[in-house]
């Protein structure tokens, strides 16, 4: 049986201009230094990792694979959100996640979408290179400003969405599939992969493509008001990657799901710090692994209240708790009586049987 392995940290929350923070070295040595074995590297921030370089050349992929191995750590996954988020863009939202492109595509839809693709793709090369077996990111989203079915849609939009969504996806995914690594869509409002019920939906357009699977965040799942738990139980074999995120609902006479468009702090559903929250993780932990993942359990800080330096060290502890080491021998092997077909037959009283005794 695969055992989870952890704990692991997704870097993109912690980095800053401050040290330890502000580079790979650094940020590595205060990771290992509070217990973690593995990071989840961002490929946006050049402060940690230049993505296009490490297309170019494998020699500095070997020195970025050194510098997190001289820390004691691995890389859990490359993480692409903000480049998978621009693979597809509704038009609503154009200005506000220009932000996330360079200059030279800002202003652009259609340059910042191919700019996006070549980014998810190179890092499909990359992942291969270091010898990584799954990635993560964001699907982007053409449908979500109708999430909600006021107006009405009209018939076909929801097909049409996913068509276009899956026509973007697609050669990324068949490059993914050549690297021999998993493409992990992180379900998340706002994308238009955002639960089960969407997954599925672009599995279809997809063709059930095999390397389109899910980095499962129950976090999400609480704020959407879903069974995370079941949800394993329906998608584990599509499930790749594993970010930690606690999180609460606790709805009010005044705001729900929609959170009233107030700050986090205020809304209904809140992320919080591991063990703050709400969410089961000795279940999720015992789901996983009775499934047989045995990927990273990778911490991803995003509580509203506590500071993310004692999120992270408490989040260590608190992952490697939850770790199954799992059992190489049945509990009650003690008391086996072996394994004898005869002695079987003579249990259920079929040796009569064989002796020409008619059974009434």
């Amino acid at each position: 049986m695969a055992k989870i392995k952890g704990p692991g940290i997704f870097l993109a929350q912690f980095v800053n201009d401050v040290a330890p923070f502000n580079n790979l070295h650094s940020i590595c040595q205060w990771a290992a230094s509070l217990g973690y074995k593995a990071i989840q590297l961002p490929t946006t921030d050049p402060r940690l990792f230049d993505l296009s370089k490490a297309y170019q050349s494998p020699a500095y992929c070997d020195e970025i694979k050194g510098t997190v191995a001289d820390a004691g750590l691995s890389i859990s996954e490359f993480s692409t959100h903000l480049q998978g988020q621009l693979v597809a863009v509704h038009p609503a939202y154009d200005r506000q996640f220009d932000a996330f492109a360079p200059a030279s595509v800002r202003n652009n839809p259609k340059a910042r979408a191919a700019w996006a693709a070549e980014q998810v793709t190179m890092a499909a090369a990359v992942s291969a290179r270091l010898g990584l077996n799954a990635h993560a990111t964001f699907s982007g989203a053409f449908l979500w400003p109708s999430f909600y079915p006021w107006p009405q849609r009209p018939a076909g939009l929801v097909d049409e969405g996913f068509k276009e969504l899956a026509a973007r996806w697609l050669p990324i995914l068949d490059k993914f599939q050549d690297a021999g690594v998993d493409l992990c869509f992180e379900l998340h409002p706002g994308e238009d992969l955002h639960d089960g019920v969407t997954f599925e939906r672009f599995l279809d357009a997809t063709n059930h493509h095999t390397s389109a699977n899910i980095l499962y965040d129950p976090s999400h799942f609480v704020l959407q008001q879903m069974d995370y738990l079941a949800f394993i139980d329906i998608y584990h074999e599509r499930i790749k990657a594993f970010h930690v995120k606690d999180a609460e609902f606790r709805p009010n006479g005044r705001s729900g799901v929609y959170g009233g468009y107030q700050s986090w702090i205020e809304r209904p559903g809140r992320f919080r710090s591991l063990g703050d929250g709400q969410v089961d993780f000795s279940q999720i932990f015992s789901k996983l692994t009775q499934y047989g993942f045995g990927g990273w359990a990778v911490l991803e800080w995003e509580c509203c209240l506590k500071h993310p330096e004692d999120g992270a060290r408490e989040g260590a502890e608190f992952i490697s708790r939850h770790l199954i080491r799992t059992s190489d021998r049945a509990f009650d092997d003690f008391a086996s009586s072996g394994s004898d077909p005869a002695f079987n037959r003579h249990i259920l009283g079929l040796d009569s049987l064989n002796k020409g005794e008619t059974c009434l």
